[in-house]
């Protein structure tokens, strides 16, 4: 991405945030999400759907051999009669199916919507099947009608378009949202004059990721139940490598691994010679999300990006509903609520998913991360975010299952992440990375070696930089050093042991350490500059130091005391 485009998308979110911001003053932010999350999907699918119409109409009129969609002028007596065979095409199903985009019934469309929006209450509208006026009750209810009206005509979407009236926002304000959108430009972007080589559908999938963030920092703690900051899921991702194959996220919030899985594939197109769009054939979703909200915004999310789902028939429990029982997946990733204590029930005493171990009735860690496993394919990987607690804890058999796992050879890489990462907790937490085989694998056209009997750990505790004063962030550099250090040692080209950074463990050498998988037992201390400087040499200019500064708090003492008899206080 260019800088001109960076810059429009940035003044984008600025100038939509400001807009929906507007409704905080009657809303609070897990309620106006939805609302402003459902009119970003409508002018999306909108704006698809006239794309598509658009390049529809110019296929029809264009005479070719191999254009099976031209109307010729000439078999319509009238030019009257052939306007109207090109609206009554225009209004056929099928060509959009076949594009895969989504049917939008006319009292769904954007400019509908933009133009009834702004009628009297009790206006008529448009007649029903069977003729009778419909007429306008609120703004809100028009929103509602067009989600229910795209539900009804695309199945992959019912169900899961959230309705906006129960939040009875004002008609104005929704009014102004909708004039907002109206008059950003997602279809053929221009920025100082330049045109832009972005698509609705990248600029819109930009904009909902934005929000989301956004609404998870608004909401704090609960945000953070449906979103994990980005550069985690890229860092995630980029070390995961998913070109090809299933992808399962078994806590999926939004969607983020997913939509991450997606941008990795169009990022290493051109270093990797193929096309994206084809590659992105290679892969395939799966995700389960108890929250029947956040099932939802996943939902979504993966329609604005074209990304074909498997989320289960509905919101469920992972551990009590497996939506996905018979699924192998060739990459699990995953960040599920750290150190979850209401997730036990009996039904679970005895399942085929505890293989390492029965895990604590009260800290689910070592049941996300069985339960991963059980799921993963015989040559998969899989990545978990986790309380730091579950490197070293021993409370209820975690440390059991814990050696059972090493013991088992499972564990391939071990990060421990700085701390303030994520909005919604301030627990310090690392990634744990496991594949069931070892001996080999392959990354397209690179071989990994042969890594049975050793564990990489790294320590990323010192990376990162403050992006304001509450949130911590990685930088590109920062995501780009871990993850080729990860692949380095993969493959064993180019790797190195990092006091303070990085270091390949033996099990032998994590036997000796009880076990424990704290980054920082193994890594040490970073190297420290040599320092030539003699003892004597030193002593004597830091004593001199220290005199100048001695003096110097003698002196400002006396001034302050000074200052203040002159204003009649003495010390």
């Amino acid at each position: 991405m260019n800088t001109a485009e960076q810059q429009f998308l940035n003044e984008l979110d600025a100038k939509l945030w400001k807009a929906a911001d507007k409704l905080r003053s009657n809303l609070d932010a897990a309620n106006y999400k939805h609302v402003v999350l459902g009119l970003i999907f409508l002018k999306y699918v909108s704006d698809a759907f006239e794309e598509r119409q658009q390049a529809l109409l110019e296929l029809f009129q264009t005479d070719a051999d191999d254009n099976i969609y031209y109307l010729p002028r000439e078999d319509y007596d009238s030019d009257a009669d052939y306007q109207q065979a090109l609206r009554d095409e225009l209004e056929v199903l099928d060509y959009y199916r076949e594009a895969n985009v989504f049917w939008v019934p006319k009292a769904a469309r954007w400019s509908t919507l933009k133009e009834k929006a702004v009628l009297p209450i009790g206006s008529v509208l448009w007649q029903d099947d069977a003729g009778n006026d419909v007429k306008l009750r609120s703004v809100s209810w028009l929103i509602d009608n067009a989600l229910e009206e795209i539900e009804r005509s695309n199945t992959k979407l019912k169900g899961i378009l959230n309705r906006i009236s129960t939040y009875q926002v004002e008609n104005d304000k929704l009014i102004g949202l909708i004039n907002t959108f109206s008059d950003t430009s997602f279809t053929r972007p221009v920025h100082n004059g330049e045109p832009l080589n972005l698509h609705s559908k990248d600029i819109l999938g930009h904009v909902y990721e934005y929000f989301l963030g956004q609404f998870a920092l608004a909401e704090g703690k609960q945000g953070g139940q449906y979103y994990t900051p980005k550069s985690i899921v890229t860092l995630i991702v980029e070390m995961l490598e998913p070109y090809s194959g299933r992808v399962y996220d078994p806590a999926m919030g939004s969607g983020g691994f997913f939509v991450s899985s997606d941008k990795f594939i169009e990022e290493h197109a051109k270093e990797q010679h193929y096309d994206a769009a084809e590659q992105k054939k290679h892969i395939s979703v799966y995700g389960q999300e108890s929250n029947p909200t956040t099932w939802k915004l996943a939902a979504m999310n993966m329609a604005i990006r074209g990304i074909d789902f498997n989320f289960g028939k509905k919101n469920a429990d992972t551990f009590l509903d497996d939506q996905h029982p018979d699924l192998r997946a060739d990459f699990v990733m995953a960040n599920p609520p750290f150190n979850m204590k209401d997730w036990w029930s009996e039904s679970l005493a005895d399942d085929v998913r505890w293989q390492y171990g029965t895990p604590p009735k009260g800290n689910a860690n070592f049941a996300w991360l069985q339960h991963m496993l059980h799921h993963l394919a015989p040559t998969g990987s899989m990545a978990l975010l986790l309380a730091n607690g579950s490197m070293s804890s021993n409370t209820g058999g975690e440390g059991e299952i814990r050696k059972r796992l090493i013991e088992a050879d499972l564990v391939e890489c071990m990060v421990a992440l700085p701390g303030q990462l994520f909005t919604n907790t301030q627990i310090p937490a690392c990634i744990w990375f496991l594949t069931k085989d070892k001996a080999n694998g392959l990354v397209r056209d690179r071989k990994k070696r042969d890594r049975r009997g050793q564990v990489l750990f790294i320590d990323a505790r010192n990376l990162g930089y403050m992006k304001d004063r509450v949130l911590r962030d990685f930088t590109p550099d920062d995501i780009r050093k871990v993850a080729d250090t990860f692949h380095a040692w993969q493959q064993g080209e180019g790797y190195e042991d990092v006091p303070g950074f990085c270091k390949s463990a033996s099990l032998e050498e994590i036997k000796k350490h009880d076990f424990v998988l704290t980054p920082g037992r193994y890594v040490g201390a970073p190297e420290q500059e040599e320092d030539d400087e003699p003892f004597a040499d030193k002593m004597a200019r830091l004593t001199a130091q220290l005199k100048e500064q001695f003096a110097e708090s003698a002196r400002l003492e006396e001034e302050i005391k000074r200052n203040l008899g002159g204003l009649g206080y003495e010390l």
